[in-house]
């Protein structure tokens, strides 16, 4: 068992994910409004469920990008991009969930989720 706090572990995991940027740039930089958002996303979901044991951090990347695909989420899959990336996830695999999410969200969420997927790729220099 970790001896570091649920907000401990989230900005370690956000760091090692999305950088700095996405870490401390999230959350000294928000507003009062914004604060809560970023202890939630911090604290509960990735310092206690991103922490959960029976699946690795890659598998996770990849089933969060599926769910953003389905929900038509091309903001955080541009976001989710770039930790899968982090988590160990190729450039084919990303390519295979998203042709594979066709078969049960449809052929516009696909087209969606692989074009915000690709610019990120592209970005990242991801062969």
């Amino acid at each position: 068992m970790s001896e570091k706090s649920p907000e401990e572990l989230g900005l370690d995991l956000r760091r090692q994910m999305f950088g700095v940027e996405g870490a401390e740039g999230q959350t000294e930089t928000c507003t009062d409004f914004m604060r809560p958002l970023q202890d939630i996303v911090t604290r509960i979901c990735f310092g206690e469920g991103w922490q959960r044991e029976a699946l690795d951090l890659k598998t996770r990347s990849l089933v969060t990008l599926a769910m953003l695909a389905a929900m038509g989420r091309t903001h955080e899959i541009k976001i989710h991009t770039r930790g899968a990336i982090a988590n160990g996830v190729t450039r084919a695999e990303l390519q295979d969930l998203f042709l594979h999410s066709y078969l049960y969200c449809g052929i516009p969420l696909m087209v969606d989720a692989m074009k915000a997927c690709e610019e990120i790729l592209d970005e990242l220099g991801v062969e």
